[in-house]
């Protein structure tokens, strides 16, 4: 089998979010990057306990970034990917990086394509279904269990109020969230393998972009808190109405 992950570059959770250029960019000075926690705890992790499974799987790692990814993809690969693709581009619209995702996918044949449920800068939970889309393949999100036998899958996936086992054949994309594996970190000798590991770099296909980053905001900062006594509810209730406006 043959599985395709895809990791992408995310800020650290403690790095200062700041932009440029009149808000329009950015600023990536003295950010550290990571691989995006769902990418990494939960797709790569999954994908890495099927290979244990059945050693004659495959792992390929792919990202759209430009060289500042290559020590993310590094990791990734000291997790236990066997190899990387990077993709040589870069954009903040969606599908245009799916795009360039499936033209390699479709080039691969890949089996099974495991991302996260969503990337913790932008939230946008939309590459996988995308992926799918444009490889005509089924495509099951949210997923917290998959299991496998011969080329039929078992998904569990969180619906509203409950949750919902979907059985379906490969090939498919799935997008992976908390309860689908247990994070793991590299060992030494992960990393020292990872360095031999192919890391291959592809030049972008021609899309079209659909859409743009205007400008960014920042949300706007928090007022401090009142206490009020606990024997003057009259207070409090004309503060949650005149001030708050909440009744």
């Amino acid at each position: 089998m043959k599985i395709l992950v895809c990791i992408s570059k995310s800020p650290d959770t403690t790095a200062k979010i700041a932009f440029t250029d009149n808000n329009t960019k950015f600023d990536t000075q003295g950010v550290q990057w990571i691989i995006n926690p769902y990418d990494e705890w939960y797709a790569l992790v999954r994908a890495i306990e099927l290979k244990e499974k059945d050693p004659a799987t495959v792992i390929h790692l792919i990202t759209v970034g430009e060289t500042d990814s290559d020590p993310i993809i590094r990791k990734a690969l000291a997790l236990g990917g066997d190899e990387a693709i990077r993709i040589n581009a870069t954009s903040g619209d969606s599908y245009y990086t799916a795009a360039q995702i499936a033209s390699i996918a479709k080039e691969g044949h890949y089996d099974l394509i495991f991302t996260g449920k969503e990337t913790i800068d932008f939230n946008g939970s939309s590459i996988g279904g995308m992926v799918a889309e444009l490889l005509q393949v089924p495509y099951l999100s949210l997923a917290t269990k998959f299991e496998i036998k011969s080329t039929t899958c078992t998904i569990t996936r969180e619906i509203e109020g409950g949750e919902e086992i979907c059985e379906v054949d490969l090939p498919l994309v799935v997008s992976c969230q908390k309860g689908i594996a247990e994070a793991r970190i590299p060992n030494m000798r992960g990393i020292m393998a990872a360095r031999s590991k192919p890391l291959k770099v592809a030049e972008p296909i021609a899309v079209t972009t659909l859409t743009h980053i205007d400008r960014f905001e920042l949300p706007p900062q928090k007022s401090g808190v009142k206490l009020i006594p606990v024997d003057n509810p009259e207070e409090l209730v004309r503060l949650l109405r005149e001030e708050a406006k909440v009744i």
